[in-house]
């Protein structure tokens, strides 16, 4: 048995995460099935899980950089990961405030995890969650979020006596969710985000004492149960040991009944805004000032999370346009996603149309190819600097292209199992998918290039992949630090090239590397060169090289796209 944690270091964060996503997974299809506020489109479990997912994708990366080192990483680094992931991957109403509550708690145990950081770092959250709301609503998960700190607060106690009275201190406020906010009431269920919220400090509980709450008996018909002993709500942890403060039952069992749907209750029978608007944000805290006054006029659900120049946005709206432009105005929005209630909710599915027979989904590292793709036909995600997508978000990207029929071209060797864990996610929900192993934009490129929705899939997947395989790719990256490479040793601030993933060219400058490349590249023969340009470089480098290339290898063409905002000031391939 592992050694349980006398306050939350650095691999506890780690195992809190990684039991949080597990949590979540389990109890995603019955949240979803409870959420009918403020919006009943049946998706807070996912949202939540696509959270977490991103916050553990984060924590996980620090580890990774630690790897050939002796010890873990500082505990300060592995909740800000956690933190940030969470920021950059909040989806919807309730992960954009798990998201929030991640990073109030993120500010105080980065200081230390013992017993008095974690109710201080419990309180900072529920605060902070609070204030980044909009208009707060009783009843919510904010409810659960104060409700845990205020139990966790009290005289000296070690750190799983905290962590008993905060799980105890959720469950109970989520047992009286309904009682609170009406739409709760008449469907007789509990808040859903209240319900994640007990699942990610339930893995927090069994992070610490080795023992994971247990869910009591189900409710009939999805009803909230009656709270017992003066209000308390019951659980136990796996082996009998009642959780302090807790009598024994379980989580409040408040789903559906078996076969239905998500309960459509909207508030006082009035249908809420159209959209709902999501993008983070490159900004400062004066300009997210006025953003907040200005989108609450816009719509309502208003959540701003984050600080420190970066910031994730959420609100429905009628207006998603204005909605855009509001950011566009305060900074740089991206990763934009705007979703229409009426059909992705579920709600009307009459109107939705006919799945497409075939689509194709690429990931890209820029906007500039977005744009290319997307004109091609296809759904992309946008992978930026440090900050690949998670699986989910490769899975939503494969339910956005609405096809039967999916080719998925992950364009980075390091997504091949986070592609492939979406490709199989994809197909449980009756898609057929392809993942066509393509590493780098140029090879995706090539493949789109090829691709022809009316014949046969095998065939075209087949037609998709042999050109991928027949572009060599390459990119140019600038050295951050002494170091060996197979082409030598490298200086902090070289010019590196890189052909088919190994470094094959150290350089001084961007041109002179980059005619170096290609002469390799051609020396093995070519028929067309692609030359993808990062956002700061002119275009007079591409002039350049397509005329190094005319002059040297007559019978190779050659064609240049705009990446946009990519890691790579150069990314080129070979065909």
């Amino acid at each position: 048995m592992p050694q349980l944690p006398d306050d939350l270091d650095a691999v506890a964060v780690r195992t809190w995460c990684s039991l949080a996503l597990e949590a979540l997974g389990r109890e995603r299809a019955e949240i979803d099935a409870i959420n009918v506020y403020p919006i009943a489109d049946g998706d807070t479990g996912t949202n939540l899980y696509l959270t977490v997912e991103s916050a553990a994708a984060a924590v996980e990366a620090v580890f990774a950089a630690h790897e050939t080192g002796a010890t873990a990483p500082a505990t300060a680094d592995a909740v800000r990961a956690m933190a940030h992931g969470a920021l950059i991957g909040a989806r919807g109403n309730s992960g954009t405030i798990l998201a929030q509550l991640l990073r109030g708690m993120a500010g105080v145990l980065a200081d230390g995890g013992d017993a008095a950081h974690l109710r201080r770092a419990l309180t900072r959250a529920a605060d902070a969650a609070r204030r980044a709301v909009a208009h707060p609503v009783e009843g919510t998960v904010l409810t659960v979020a104060a409700a845990a700190a205020e139990a966790a607060e009290g005289g000296e106690s070690d750190l799983r006596t905290v962590v008993h009275a905060a799980y105890a201190g959720a469950l109970a406020a989520l047992a009286k969710t309904p009682e609170q906010l009406a739409v709760l009431g008449r469907a007789g269920v509990v808040d859903a985000g209240g319900r994640g919220l007990v699942a990610v400090l339930g893995a927090l509980v069994e992070t610490v004492t080795g023992q994971a709450p247990v869910r009591g008996p189900r409710t009939a018909h999805g009803k909230a149960p009656t709270p017992v002993d003066g209000g308390s709500v019951v659980g136990l942890p796996v082996g009998g040991t009642p959780v302090e403060g807790v009598p024994a039952g379980g989580v409040p069992e408040t789903g559906v009944p078996a076969g239905e749907g998500p309960l459509d209750c909207p508030e006082d029978g009035v249908a809420g805004p159209a959209f709902e608007v999501i993008y983070l944000l490159e900004a400062g805290d004066d300009q997210v000032a006025r953003l907040r006054t200005r989108l609450d006029a816009l719509g309502d659900s208003l959540v701003v999370v984050g600080g420190d120049g970066l910031w994730h946005v959420h609100v429905h709206v009628d207006d998603a346009g204005a909605a855009v432009e509001a950011g566009v105005e305060a900074g740089r929005p991206y990763r934009i996603r705007i979703t229409h209630f009426a059909t992705e909710s579920g709600h009307d599915l009459r109107v939705q149309a006919e799945p497409a027979q075939r689509a194709v989904v690429v990931v890209v590292p820029g906007d500039g190819l977005a744009g290319l793709c997307t004109e091609a036909g296809a759904t992309t995600v946008i992978a930026r600097p440090g900050e690949p997508p998670a699986s989910g978000e490769l899975v939503d990207a494969i339910r956005r292209a609405h096809a039967r029929e999916v080719v998925l071209l992950p364009n980075d060797a390091a997504l091949r199992h986070t592609a492939a864990a979406a490709a199989e996610q994809a197909r449980t929900e009756g898609v057929r998918v392809a993942l066509v192993p393509t590493r780098a934009a140029v090879q995706g490129i090539a493949a789109l290039a090829v691709h022809e929705p009316d014949r046969g899939f095998d065939e075209d997947v087949v037609a998709m992949t042999a050109a991928a395989g027949a572009t060599r790719y390459a990119e140019l990256a600038v050295a951050e630090r002494q170091s060996w490479t197979m082409a030598g040793i490298c200086q902090a601030g070289d010019i590196l090239g890189l052909i088919d993933g190994d470094v094959a060219v150290i350089g001084a400058d961007v041109p002179a590397t980059a005619r170096t490349v290609l002469d390799r590249m051609l020396a093995a023969g070519g028929e067309l060169v692609t030359l993808v340009l990062g956002e700061d470089v002119p275009d007079s480098l591409a002039d350049a090289l397509e005329e190094h290339v005319r002059e040297g290898y007559l019978a190779v063409d050659t064609v240049v796209y705009r990446g946009g905002h990519q890691r790579a000031p150069l990314l080129i391939g070979v065909e």
